[in-house]
């Protein structure tokens, strides 16, 4: 075919009945185009208007099945929610809600009161705030409570937690001047005292969410901060990251770092807690109060959806055992390995594969020494491409020329939909 012998938009267009069909024919066109000048067919180019229009309407964000072993997988959404919280935000997502009405009262109420009373008892704390995600939280902290004066950190904690973001920034961008003290293995808490002045504001301690010094490295214990904190009459405000509200070892939960005696503290609510991207700050009621009366905090505030699925997670945890079998990211966490093994092997047996042994991380900056162990199934790498595009796509891990499924952060019920994909794309 001669660039000639192309139709014109118009009369590609006509052949098909849609309203989406003159910008479809124009990219077919476009690509038949450069197919001709690099010497090739363009093929029946009706059919690929046919292909376009289902690519037009396809959503982008769309449904994946994580076979990669990372269980809170930052470039595939993060925690996977509980049915409970699922359906929490379908009903309320189906209509209107009472996201700022008082009911009882008749009156104007606060988005906030829906997940404050709940995360009070959960965590010990005076009062509760939420915000779209933990950076937001930390930089709400900051600008509410350190614009303008000095916030005291280990430098062992200015940490990078991903794609950029750092904790000077952060500092920066809330106009708190950042005093740095100790060194980037040892801190002790008498670096703090001296560092504090008439211009400090609070100290701030991060959680070294995606690493750890070890050796000859010190940091001085949460309640030897918050003795430095009181003597001197200075908030002390504890950046958790990732946070957890049961025991996962190496993470501190919210309630110990209160009882520890932090002011305030932050954490993420689509990690370990295993709900929706939320930034969520617990502590005193008077610092609380601070951060909601703040201008920032509007800008910075949740939506209704978040604050379903987040309550709708929270729920659950009102009773840990329930938690441990509801929330999924704590169930693959702690799931057994011989319940691991026998989906792999279901895989196996379903697409011809192979059963192997293999590590499965927790992923999201949080617990970055634990090794999970894990089973996965082993299938011809050549498939990584075609399974990762199709529907539903599946992303697996590729390790010396072979494309693992590892079935940790596969559910039962999605292994016949990993084996149709994989038959299919064979």
């Amino acid at each position: 075919m001669e660039l000639r012998d192309l139709p014109s938009v118009d009369e590609l267009a006509r052949a098909v009945d849609d309203p989406l069909a003159v910008e479809a024919a124009r990219e077919v066109l476009a690509c038949a185009r450069i197919e001709i000048r690099r010497g090739r067919d363009p093929g029946d180019l009706e059919a690929l208007v046919h292909e376009q229009l289902l690519a037009l309407r396809r959503p982008s964000l769309r449904r994946v099945l994580n076979a990669t072993g990372v269980i809170v997988h930052t470039n595939l959404g993060r925690a996977p929610l509980s049915t409970a919280a699922a359906e929490r935000v379908a009903e309320v997502a189906r209509g209107y809600s009472n996201l700022e009405l008082d009911l009882l009262e008749g009156s104007r109420g606060s988005r906030q009161d829906h997940v404050a009373a709940i995360l009070r008892r959960l965590t010990g704390a005076e009062s509760a705030l939420v915000v779209n995600n933990n950076a937001a939280s930390l930089l709400l902290a900051l600008g509410a409570l350190a614009e303008g004066r000095e916030v005291v950190v280990s430098r062992g904690e200015l940490i990078e937690i991903g794609d950029g973001f750092r904790i000077p920034d952060v500092l920066l961008r809330s106009g708190a001047s950042l005093v740095e003290v100790g060194t980037t293995n040892r801190t002790t808490a008498s670096d703090y005292e001296r560092a504090v002045s008439e211009q400090t504001a609070l100290l701030l301690r991060v959680h070294q969410s995606n690493f750890r010094v070890v050796g000859f490295a010190a940091r001085p214990s949460l309640e030897e901060l918050s003795s430095v904190a009181r003597r001197l009459g200075v908030p002390l405000v504890d950046d958790l990251g990732s946070g957890a509200f049961v025991d996962l070892g190496d993470e501190p939960t919210a309630r110990e770092s209160l009882a520890a005696g932090a002011d305030l503290v932050c954490f993420s609510g689509d990690k370990l807690l295993g709900g929706p991207q939320a930034g969520i700050v617990v502590g005193r009621a008077d610092l609380v109060e601070r951060l909601r009366r703040h201008p920032l905090h509007r800008a910075l505030r949740v939506d209704k959806l978040c604050l379903a699925a987040l309550e709708g997670t929270l729920l659950a945890y009102l009773e840990p055992e329930r938690a441990l079998h509801d929330v999924p990211v704590l169930r693959m966490i702690r799931e057994d390995e011989a319940v691991v093994r026998a989906r792999a092997e279901r895989l196996a047996a379903a697409v011809g594969g192979e059963v192997e042994s293999t590590v499965a991380r927790v992923g999201g900056g949080a617990l970055p020494l634990a090794e999970l162990p894990s089973f996965a199934c082993s299938i011809e790498e050549s498939l990584a491409g075609a399974i990762r595009s199709a529907e539903p796509p599946v992303v697996g891990l590729v390790r010396d020329g072979r494309l693992l499924l590892d079935c940790r952060t596969l559910a039962d019920d999605e292994i016949e939909d990993v084996a149709a994909v994989v038959l299919a794309c064979r």
